[in-house]
């Protein structure tokens, strides 16, 4: 008898312990439910650079657009919620994210298996191909391959900063990087000579050169195609699940489409 009584105890703690974990996931599940959040408050808070152009920036009215801008838009409307745009430097904007400072990035964040260590992404929206810039009269660098003793600027904390330490230094040589706020200040220290090359994707650059008369160009093949998504908080797996539906649903109703051409005169490349 006192054997079964132990052995009823045992069963007895073990539901308890069992209970309480469940209860604890539970918990967690409900405290990390970013979507039932902004659902809830009618809004989503989106981190952009708001200067970096056309795809998110400030326009002539004082308020951001851009190709980012409109995707979160769009994304915000088929969630039901309006869209916040808070500007943040690049740098700032994952640990933004982190600290619960934004909802969701829409940012040209590319994907990396290093970022989803720590933030979770959506399927990618863009495909961005990178290459070497330089100015129209350099005639040393012809690729990145020349890179090798020259100064390079680039986007702090970008992944594009992460290729040419990580990546690119080992291979052709060491050189001295610059890095950047905005991609505006980069494009200016490039037109003054005060850095030899910058690498970025050709969309990005263009309202820029035109708007201030840089007298730059690209070079060489394109180093490589980066993909930018959504980013959220670790641990949203149905705000991310929604997320996906709508890109999916805009892909196939033609909205995703009318704004690629709109930002960028072409249609998107076909998956």
């Amino acid at each position: 008898m006192k054997k079964i009584k132990w052995l009823f105890a045992v069963v007895a703690a073990s539901v308890l312990v069992l209970s309480a974990c469940g209860s604890n996931e539970t918990k967690k599940e409900a405290s990390n439910d970013e979507l039932s959040k902004i659902q809830k408050n009618g809004e989503m808070t989106i981190g952009i650079m708001g200067t970096y152009a056309p795809y998110n920036y400030m326009g002539k009215d004082k308020e951001y657009t851009g190709f980012d801008v409109d995707i979160a838009k769009e994304l915000a409307k088929r969630l039901d919620v309006k869209a916040k745009f808070v500007a943040q430097d690049f740098s700032g904007l994952i640990p933004g994210l982190q600290k619960g400072k934004f909802d969701a990035l829409v940012s040209q964040v590319t994907i990396t298996d290093e970022r989803k260590k720590a933030i979770d992404f959506s399927d990618p929206y863009i495909t961005n191909e990178v290459k070497a810039i330089v100015k129209e009269n350099n005639g040393d660098i012809k690729s990145v391959n020349d890179f090798k003793g020259k100064t390079i600027g680039v986007g702090l904390g970008t992944n594009d900063e992460t290729y040419l330490r990580n990546d690119l230094m080992p291979k052709v040589g060491n050189f001295k990087i610059n890095t950047y706020d905005d991609v505006i200040t980069t494009l200016k220290d490039l037109d003054a000579g005060r850095i030899d090359a910058t690498i970025n994707n050709v969309f990005a650059l263009k309202p820029i050169v035109e708007e201030n008369g840089y007298k730059i160009k690209a070079v060489g093949e394109a180093i490589k195609a980066d993909k930018a998504a959504v980013a959220v908080k670790k641990g949203n797996p149905k705000f991310v699940k929604a997320i996906n539906s709508a890109l999916e649903d805009m892909k196939k109703d033609g909205t995703y489409k009318k704004i690629f051409v709109k930002w960028f005169g072409e249609e998107p490349p076909a998956e």
